[in-house]
């Protein structure tokens, strides 16, 4: 049987999507071997809570433009192509690259008519592995392992990174779960990583961003055609209607609440083993999804 792959997203930025997929991964590895990948490749912040030990496996490349002057005509096509304005062009001069605009995409090499534009790599990131510190339980350490990603400084579109990690994590046909922890937001990354995820959990908090947030990142998964639940974090502290009303008008049921923890906040400071109140539903769900 395949791994089921298991998005933990929000639309939100500090909704405690981490603090969740690092919880819920430490709480499926006591009986389940489980992969939790951190996509979030320009914060990556999981080897953290963990306190995991990581180890660099990898190194990304992109393919950005290297210019043959000797054959560029400077007629300005280049430029006028790139979405991304990393090639700055003035009349009567040779193009000039701005190297830590460039995505690598390519399209100026087929843009230009002399063929004067070759490729070079340039190193976008790395790819880490890792594992649990022996505080954590033997059993769970066996059964649980760490994938990351993070960029190098100063690099523009990250997406080829994720896209190399979630390649890696598709190998690992010996798992049983795949925890896919996203960026914030709806961007590129978070598309990527989300893309061929049997089920997703949108993470939110009962606050007005929450709720505007949480529409957006159910619109997404709805439109890549992923099955999605909300898990409302910090349930309490704020007015959790707007988010009850989301939840009324897209279907998407809450399937856990998860209270503010003066005990999960401290451990989350001292990277000491997360056990979450309320993240006992997620796991009973995913038990029977897997079955």
């Amino acid at each position: 049987m395949k791994p089921l792959m298991v998005a933990i997203t929000g639309g939100k930025g500090g909704t405690g999507k981490s603090t969740i997929a690092c919880s819920l991964a430490i709480a499926l590895a006591d009986k389940f071997r489980v992969l939790l990948v951190d996509t979030d490749v320009e914060c990556p912040d999981d080897h953290i809570i963990l306190s995991a030990q990581r180890r660099k496996t990898d190194e990304v490349t992109l393919q950005i433009p290297s210019f043959d002057f000797s054959a560029c005509s400077m007629c300005g096509k280049c430029s006028e192509v790139c979405r991304k304005n990393a090639i700055v062009f003035v009349e009567g001069r040779h193009p000039i690259l701005v190297r830590d605009r460039c995505s690598g995409c390519g399209t100026c090499s087929l843009a230009c008519r002399n063929n004067a534009i070759k490729e070079e790599e340039m190193v976008a990131g790395f790819l880490y592995d890792g594992k649990l510190p022996e505080n954590y339980d033997e059993k769970i350490r066996r059964n649980f392992r760490l994938l990351s990603g993070e960029t190098t400084v100063n690099i523009e579109s990250s997406a080829r990174l994720v896209d190399s990690l979630m390649k890696n994590a598709r190998e690992h046909h010996d798992m049983d779960f795949i925890i896919i922890d996203t960026a914030a937001g709806v961007h590129c990354n978070v598309i990527h990583a989300i893309m061929g995820a049997h089920l997703a959990f949108a993470v939110t908090e009962p606050t007005p961003f929450g709720s505007h947030d949480l529409k957006l990142i159910l619109e997404l998964l709805e439109r890549l055609g992923v099955t999605s639940n909300i898990i409302l974090n910090r349930a309490g502290i704020g007015n959790a209607d707007p988010v009850l009303e989301v939840s009324r008008e897209t279907g998407r049921p809450i399937v856990a609440e998860i209270e503010y923890s003066r005990d999960v906040m401290e451990a989350y400071s001292a990277g000491e083993p997360l056990k979450v109140p309320g993240i006992a539903a997620v796991v009973e769900l995913l038990e029977m999804q897997r079955c």
